[in-house]
């Protein structure tokens, strides 16, 4: 078989699979060309299972057969633990958002890379609070980066309403969302009180995991009594 006899195959057999996801990625509403969100979904996806899997690496093996080797890698498994949670929290979260989307715009994929930055330094955060005993700074300095994400997060979020126009179904969904608004105000209170009592700011953190842990059906209700539920599957996918 020629090399441009199997070039000629591959190129008629792949042609109608590209153009089909091409067309995938592409919404047609009210006679207006529109982005679809799967890759916006896949590329978050795949960082958030990046940034959990870099969070791991740095449980390091322990040199040892017994319990007390252990010890010295408490703080590193507490602070992964914690950690863990968040990135799970901003998963569920961001998983629930963006079915309230039909589409995407430009202004929704720099505010999602915006996010997907902040969260890419959980690792980084997560090691040196670990490593480091919950010392005062490096614990400030992990608040500082569950701030900046809580003001990416919502950054994303107004950016998403303000491209679905006056009937948002975000922002009917998310109400007062104090939760929202009261993380950032309890971060920065963290931040600051690192350097008097990091065992206090530490406490912030866990008390705010807690409260989002919670389950939070505001998403999933607006979209069952929406008349036309945005998205593919409900949020089943």
């Amino acid at each position: 078989i020629h090399k441009s006899t199997l070039s000629d195959f591959f190129s008629s057999q792949a042609a109608p699979i590209v153009g089909a996801a091409v067309f995938k990625e592409v919404n047609f509403r009210n006679g207006e060309q529109q982005m679809g969100k799967g890759r916006l979904e896949a590329f978050s996806d795949g960082v958030l299972a990046i940034i959990i899997t870099i969070m791991v690496l740095e449980l390091k093996v322990p040199h040892g057969e017994n319990i007390d080797a252990l010890a010295s890698l408490m703080p590193v498994f507490f602070s992964y633990v914690l950690s863990f949670v968040y990135v799970g929290i901003y998963w569920n979260n961001h998983h629930h958002m963006l079915h309230t989307a039909q589409s995407v715009t430009g202004p929704i994929l720099w505010a999602n890379l915006h996010l997907l930055f902040w969260l890419s330094l959980f690792p980084f955060a997560t090691g040196w609070m670990g490593e480091n005993h919950f010392a005062a700074v490096p614990s400030a300095i992990y608040g500082a980066v569950l701030f900046m994400a809580a003001v990416a997060y919502w950054i994303l979020q107004q950016t998403i309403v303000a491209a679905q126009g006056d009937k948002s179904l975000l922002r009917s969904a998310l109400g007062s969302d104090w939760k929202g608004k009261s993380s950032p105000v309890v971060y920065a209170v963290a931040m600051v009180t690192a350097f008097w009592s990091p065992t206090l700011a530490q406490s912030l953190y866990v008390l705010v995991a807690l409260v989002w842990l919670i389950p939070d059906s505001r998403i999933e209700n607006a979209l069952a009594s929406s008349p036309s539920r945005p998205g593919e599957g409900g949020l089943s996918g």
